[in-house]
């Protein structure tokens, strides 16, 4: 993985395990409390479940983290 891919990957889970801890006991209680994801298919999974239980809040951040994810990966694809 390139050290931009890198920061991109940085980026998001920076942003997504505020999120988590965030709505973990009301969207995401089913997981272990120290449960953070790693990869993109656990993330999207998680953004999932969040945007599906949350508030319009956590449904707009879910979004914006999504576009975060297609952002890195287009760039990753562009550049193979």
């Amino acid at each position: 993985m390139s050290e931009r891919a890198d920061d991109a990957t940085e980026r998001v889970l920076s942003m997504v395990h505020p999120l988590v801890d965030e709505y973990r006991s009301r969207c995401l209680w089913f997981l272990r409390s120290d449960y953070y994801p790693q990869s993109t298919a656990e993330i999207l999974r998680v953004l999932r479940q969040i945007e599906e239980h949350g508030d319009l809040a956590a449904f707009q951040r879910a979004a914006e983290i999504r576009a975060w994810l297609s952002r890195s990966s287009s760039e990753s694809s562009a550049a193979s």
